[in-house]
């Protein structure tokens, strides 16, 4: 729905995640794109999304000590408004408890009138009783400590204890329970990175370079990127500093074929143009075909003109592809995406230690075809 209420916004996302596992960043890009919300409250509805999301584990915790029902027998509507008063009132200093509780049960009445008494109750028993919040033992259950503290499933905890020990796991526990940077990538076919920092700063964003790409800038202030001329221009791309060093390990040449197996939304495809100085020809394919869309359109945008879409099931290239070789091939096989929950880290809370070895088995067997 179209809303100029932040809070009722981040409401209506958060249900929709929570009922049809659907991506944050696309509810949320959706419902800003209306224009209903503006100023800080477009920042505001991006805050509550995203760190509900990222502190789920430790809200539903909390909520389990102040109310009278459990989480897992609380209607959905309900126990989202919980996680909503509890982020505001718990994680957000910028925002008074009366506005965090109040605003909250506005929503109740209209949501879930008949639970707006208890919302309110659990709420205000959360406030009152926020200092005597206990997490499970750090020496006698790390795991469970560190699950419910940093807020990630108990099972991945244990996993990252059993790979990388108590020091090392905990350490990735709190850096994954942190928000990301906002990174770009510089269209090097048109600018370099530093000319891209020196444009930017004439449009009053400030940036930092980044450590390991060498095309990467860090944004410091927040803003919509998508309305920035520098963007609408194609001087450079949202991505991920880690997703950028995917093309630069592959290498590819100018003139050379290359293959992109599973390629949408398209950023590592247009890095590799970039890196072939828009020179060859890249083919990039996705099992859905709706998806190659992104990848034209970011193609044109970026002012590349040696990419070919294809609809493809990377497990069974063949059919697509016959017997065409290729110099090089990229392959972001489908994953859990546990190594990316910074990003989205409402997916944690969809995945279980099962999906990790069906997943790579699927991965097997795409590499295998692929080879």
């Amino acid at each position: 729905m179209t809303t100029s209420n932040p809070r009722r916004a981040a409401f209506d996302i958060l249900v929709r995640i929570e009922r049809d596992k659907s991506y944050a960043d696309i509810l949320i890009d959706r419902t800003l794109s209306l224009g209903a919300l503006q100023g800080p409250d477009r920042g505001l509805l991006t805050e509550l999304v995203y760190g509900i999301c990222r502190r789920q584990g430790t809200l539903d915790y909390i909520i389990n000590l102040f109310a009278t029902q459990p989480t897992d027998r609380l209607e959905r509507s309900v126990h989202i408004l919980l996680r909503l008063g509890l982020y505001q009132a718990l994680f957000l200093d910028r925002i008074p408890i009366s506005a965090a509780v109040n605003e909250t049960v506005k929503i109740a009445k209209d949501v879930a009138p008949r639970a707006a008494g208890f919302i309110n109750a659990v709420l205000r028993s959360a406030d009152r009783g926020r200092q005597a919040i206990s997490y499970p033992d750090r020496a006698t259950d790390p795991a469970g400590f560190m699950a419910t503290y940093y807020s990630h499933p108990r099972w991945m905890v244990e996993g990252w204890i059993e790979q990388l020990g108590m020091e090392e796991t905990e350490a990735l526990a709190q850096a994954m329970a942190k928000a990301p940077p906002l990174t770009v990538r510089a269209n090097t076919l048109k600018i370099s990175r530093e000319g891209l920092k020196e444009r930017l700063a004439t449009e009053g964003v400030a940036t930092e370079s980044a450590s390991y790409s060498p095309v990467a800038l860090h944004i410091v202030s927040p803003l919509n990127i998508a309305q920035l001329a520098s963007f609408q221009e194609g001087l450079f791309t949202v991505q991920d500093e880690s997703s950028q060093l995917a093309a630069q390990l592959l290498a590819p040449l100018p003139g050379e074929q290359v293959l992109d197996a599973c390629a949408a939304p398209g950023g590592k495809t247009t890095h590799l143009a970039q890196l072939m100085a828009n020179s060859g020809r890249i083919t990039a394919c996705d099992v859905e075909a709706k998806k190659l869309r992104f990848i034209a359109e970011s193609s044109a945008r970026l002012g590349i003109s040696i990419v070919e879409t294809m609809t493809m099931d990377a497990s069974q290239p063949r059919q697509a592809l016959g017997e065409n070789k290729f110099d090089r091939i990229l392959v972001d096989a489908p994953c859990s995406g546990l190594g990316v929950i910074r990003r989205n880290p409402e997916g944690k809370w969809w995945k279980s230690v099962y999906d990790v070895a069906r997943l790579a088995a699927l991965q097997k067997t795409i590499l295998a075809g692929l080879a």
